[in-house]
C-alpha cells in the first residue's frame, strides 16, 4: 500500500487537495490531503497537479504489418510519456486488418508482451463481412470503424449505401458501435501541389456535413449507436446537436491538431501538417472549442496516425501525395492544455475529454478516473511548466509540434499502482470488452 498526495488533485469533476491511498493496482480511497495513513508516501511537487490516466481511443498503431510506421512497443512508451495510460487500436493500416477474429488474434500476437499501457482494439466493417461483426463483438472489440470514402489503402474499402445501413443493421443486433470516418467521397476531389489552401479546399467543410447527414439518417433508420470520429468541420455541429436531442445515440470527438492549429499558420509544403479530414481555418477552430464546452463534441483523442519520412513525402512538400495523419500521441494533452489555458478553461474540463469520455465511450468503467475501485492510472502534470517539442518515442517523430513551446510537463505515469519506467520490462494489459467493467 502507498499514498500518493497531491495538494491539487482533479478528482470527481473539480481540483482539490487529496491523498489517494494505492492497493496494489487499484485506488482504495480518496482521502483529504493530510489524511494519517500508515503507508510510504509518495508527494507530489507544489507546481503538480495529480490526474486521471488519459485515456486515448484513436491510435493507429500499424502492427502487424506496416510496424515501420509505428508500433506497439513504441506507441505505448509514447503514450506513457504523454500521460496516457490506455489507449484503444484502429482496425487499419496493419496487415491484415482487424476484419474478422482470426485478424483480431493476429493482431493481440503482435502485441503481447510489448505494451507499456493498456491497450484494447476496435474492429473493422467493410463490405461483405457483416457477418464477423458480432463475432469481433463477442471477441472483445470496443467497435466497429468504417469509412464513408478510400480510406488511402486498399485492403480497407468503404461502406456505401446500402453497405453502411446493412453494417449498422447488424450492429445494432447486439447493441454495438459502429465508429465512423465522415467525408462524402463525391464532394472530395483529388489534390496536387505544395500549396496548403488548395489541399484544404479539396476537401471541404461540406464533404463532412454530407457525410454525417447520411450517418444520422441511417443511425435513425436502424437505431444503431454511432460515432463521428475526429471532427474538423464546426459547420456540421447543428446537426448534430439536434440528432442528439431528437433521440439518436451519437456522439463525437475531435482531435489536438484541429484545437490548436490553423490553417493560416501551415506553410506551403510542410506536409507534417497533412491530415484528413484537414485542418481549417481558425474561425473554425474556434467554433470547435465552442462545440466542446457546449457539449455538443464530447472528447478530445490524438488521432495518431504516423508514417515514415518517405510516405510523408517532406522534400517534394506535395500534399496531394503525402500520407494524411498526424503524429501527436506523446504531446496530445500538453497541445490541448496550451490551447485551453489560453481560453479560460480548467484541468477538469481538459480531464472530462480526455479521459472520462473516451472511458465512457467504449465502457472502461475502471478507467479515467481517481475513485475508489478504479485501477490506479495516474498521471502526474505540471500546467504552469513549458517545454519545446523534442525527443518522441513515436517509431516515425514526425510531427508538426517539433520546436513549439508548449505548456504543461508529464513528470511521471503510474500504470495500475506502479510508474512505468523506460527500462522497465513492459506492464501494458491487452484489453477486451467485457473486461474492467
Amino acid at each position: 500500500m502507498i499514498v500518493v498526495r497531491a495538494r491539487r488533485a482533479v478528482v470527481e469533476g473539480t481540483e482539490r487537495p487529496a491523498a489517494v491511498l494505492v492497493e496494489g493496482e487499484r485506488i482504495e480511497a480518496v482521502l483529504p490531503f493530510d489524511a494519517v495513513v500508515d503507508a510510504p508516501e509518495v508527494v507530489l511537487a507544489a507546481d503538480e497537479v495529480l490526474l486521471p490516466g488519459l485515456v486515448d481511443t484513436h491510435v493507429h498503431v500499424n502492427e502487424p504489418g506496416r510496424t515501420e510506421w509505428e508500433g506497439f512497443a513504441t506507441a505505448t512508451r509514447a503514450a506513457a510519456a504523454g500521460g496516457v495510460t490506455t489507449i484503444v487500436d484502429m482496425p487499419l493500416n496493419a496487415l491484415p486488418p482487424t476484419v474478422d477474429v482470426a485478424a483480431l488474434e493476429i493482431k493481440r500476437k503482435a502485441a503481447d508482451g510489448q505494451c507499456a499501457v493498456d491497450v484494447g482494439f476496435w474492429g473493422g466493417a467493410v463490405p461483405g463481412n457483416a457477418g464477423e461483426l458480432r463475432a469481433l463483438h463477442e471477441a472483445g472489440v470496443f467497435g466497429v470503424k468504417c469509412f464513408l470514402l478510400d480510406s488511402g489503402v486498399a485492403e480497407f474499402p468503404p461502406l456505401l449505401g446500402r453497405d453502411l445501413t446493412t453494417a449498422l443493421r447488424a450492429v445494432a443486433e447486439f447493441d454495438g458501435l459502429m465508429i465512423v470516418h465522415a467525408e462524402d467521397g463525391d464532394l472530395v476531389r483529388e489534390a496536387a501541389g505544395r500549396r496548403y489552401l488548395d489541399f484544404v479546399a479539396s476537401r471541404p467543410p461540406a464533404a463532412e456535413d454530407s457525410a454525417i447527414a447520411g450517418l444520422l439518417a441511417a443511425a435513425r433508420e436502424t437505431g444503431a449507436r454511432v460515432h463521428v470520429v475526429h471532427l474538423s468541420s464546426a459547420d456540421a455541429l447543428p446537426q448534430l446537436a439536434a440528432a442528439r436531442a431528437e433521440g439518436v445515440r451519437v456522439t463525437v470527438e475531435t482531435c489536438p491538431h484541429y484545437l490548436a492549429l490553423t490553417a493560416e499558420e501551415v506553410p506551403d509544403g510542410d506536409t507534417r501538417f497533412k491530415c484528413c479530414p484537414p485542418v481549417r481555418e481558425a474561425g473554425n477552430r474556434d467554433a470547435l472549442w465552442q462545440g466542446l464546452a457546449d457539449g455538443t463534441i464530447d472528447m478530445v483523442v490524438s488521432d495518431h496516425s504516423p508514417c515514415t519520412a518517405d510516405l510523408k513525402r517532406l522534400e517534394s512538400g506535395d500534399f496531394g501525395q503525402a500520407w494524411g495523419g498526424i503524429a501527436s500521441l506523446q504531446v496530445g494533452l500538453p497541445v490541448v492544455w496550451t490551447e485551453a489555458r489560453r481560453r479560460g478553461h480548467g484541468l477538469a474540463e481538459v480531464v472530462t475529454w480526455m479521459a472520462e469520455r473516451p472511458t465512457a465511450l467504449v465502457g472502461l468503467s475502471l478507467k479515467g478516473r481517481i475513485a475508489a475501485g478504479q485501477d490506479a492510472d495516474l498521471t502526474v502534470f505540471a500546467p504552469d511548466a513549458t517545454f519545446v517539442v523534442g525527443r518522441l518515442h513515436h517509431r516515425n517523430p514526425i510531427t508538426p509540434y517539433a520546436g513549439r513551446e508548449l505548456y504543461g510537463q508529464v513528470r511521471r505515469t503510474w500504470l495500475r499502482g506502479a510508474p512505468v519506467e523506460e527500462h522497465e520490462p513492459p506492464r501494458g494489459r491487452l484489453l477486451r470488452r467485457e473486461d474492467l467493467r
